[in-house]
């Protein structure tokens, strides 16, 4: 069953067009990947999914209802919920209070939530205190991640998780991606490491220029010649 579909969705800034009748489907529980050359419209079209861009034509579906043109806090509310690439973290609060930060729209208590999170991520359990802005990317990125899992979404989009980490990070960000995801959230992710992307994903899409490419199995992509050639560098 498909708990996002994206339908011929046309959309951009100003008079400038990004995308072009691009069209996408993830189903529930998949991991699937968007790779494609920079400049292809990748976070646009993050963007527009989550509401921060208004589509011009086609739709967006989430577990079988229409959110085309819902403003963010409305998407976050039915369980989707996004982790841009840059300001996704509060650097001057504390890893504790980016949770709680997280956990904003609950009226619940979520202080077991809390606590699933650090199981989640545990090295960021000693370091409850400490201001994020003095953590590593690798660090902040986990709490991005965690911050979004307190309102228990049934599926995040991710732009970049692993843009400008050491590949230590890189690594183990996308172990806690599986870790989330074998307990039954969906992910979609944008990603620029197109290897690290299909090695870790159900399926995957590629995007040039705004438009649908190619579509495939994440292990299969990896062994196709021409993807090979343009994205992992063989």
């Amino acid at each position: 069953m498909d708990v996002l579909e994206v339908n011929s969705v046309v959309a951009g800034y100003g008079e400038m067009e990004i995308l072009h009748d691009v069209s996408i489907r993830v189903e529930r529980g998949e991991i699937v990947s968007i790779i494609g050359p920079n400049g292809a419209g990748k976070s646009t079209l993050m963007k527009m999914i989550f509401g921060l861009l208004r589509a011009r034509r086609g739709h967006v579906l989430f577990a079988g209802q229409e959110i085309t043109g819902l403003p963010p806090e409305q998407i976050v509310r039915r369980g989707l919920c996004y982790v841009p690439q840059e300001d996704n973290v509060f650097a001057s609060l504390t890893v504790q209070e980016n949770l709680e930060m997280g956990a904003f729209i609950r009226d619940d208590d979520y202080r077991s939530r809390v606590e699933e999170v650090y199981d989640l991520f545990p090295d960021l359990k000693g370091r409850r205190g400490t201001r994020v802005g003095k953590l590593s990317g690798g660090m902040r990125q986990m709490v991005a991640l965690g911050r979004a899992l307190m309102l228990d979404p049934q599926m995040l989009l991710l732009d970049e998780p692993s843009a400008g980490l050491a590949p230590l990070f890189v690594e183990l960000i996308f172990e806690r991606i599986r870790a989330i995801n074998q307990q039954g959230v969906t992910f979609l992710i944008v990603e620029q490491n197109a290897r690290k992307a299909l090695e870790n994903s159900d399926r995957a899409y590629v995007l040039v220029e705004g438009q649908n490419r190619l579509e495939g199995r994440g292990q299969a992509m990896l062994a196709d010649e021409q993807i090979g050639k343009l994205f992992l560098g063989r």
